[in-house]
């Protein structure tokens, strides 16, 4: 087994799972320190929560089965290629609408307004209401295509859809209390950003 985890094919995959994740985190780490200060960011805006861990490890012990008994399926780069692509689609729009929000982008849903919470309608969110989620959605699911794990592709695409299906109604609830019909015409306009989710 240990000759299959070091084959070229493991390394390549592999190399590129682990930067992706440590670069997605950190970077993620690192804006929130930029637009919020050092004293207003915990290490919550990693955002790895144990269940996330779990995922990433059962996507890990998928690949070193499969690379082990079925070498051959992890051989597909033209997938594999497509799953790089959307990693790093996804990373651009996250970080477009991190950037792009500026202040009102916070981790955690804002239950309270605050006075530098504004409605951002430009940019990204020109588009798309939950950037930051599409390019998540893409991320997650990409980073597993890029590995070749078609189990873990589709437990990541049915459960990080899960958790925006609860998330998105309940973070617009509090959207609609701040910015009122104005949000609701914004709402109207653009797309949630993750598929079949209004």
């Amino acid at each position: 087994m240990t000759e299959t985890l070091v084959s070229y094919t493991a390394c390549r995959h592999l190399s590129q799972m682990f930067f992706a994740v440590f670069f997605f985190h950190c970077s993620e780490y690192i804006l929130a320190i930029s637009i919020h200060g050092k004293n207003r960011v915990t290490l919550k805006s990693l955002l790895v929560t144990k269940a996330y861990a779990l995922a990433m490890i059962c996507s890990l012990i998928e690949y070193s089965l499969e690379i082990f008994f079925f070498p051959g399926m992890k051989e597909n780069w033209s997938v594999s290629n497509v799953g790089l692509f959307l990693v790093f689609v996804g990373e651009l729009v996250r970080k477009l609408a991190v950037i792009t929000a500026g202040k009102s982008f916070t981790h955690l849903i804002k239950k309270y307004h605050e006075e530098s919470h504004v409605l951002v309608t430009h940019g990204v969110y020109k588009y798309i209401r939950h950037p930051s989620y599409f390019g998540f959605f893409v991320w997650s699911v990409g980073t597993q295509i890029m590995l070749c794990n078609p189990f873990s592709t589709l437990a990541f695409a049915l459960v990080v859809w899960g958790f925006f299906k609860r998330r998105i109604p309940y973070e617009e609830f509090f959207l609609k209390q701040f910015f009122g019909s104005e949000y609701e015409v914004y709402a109207r306009r653009t797309w949630s950003g993750i598929p079949f989710i209004e």
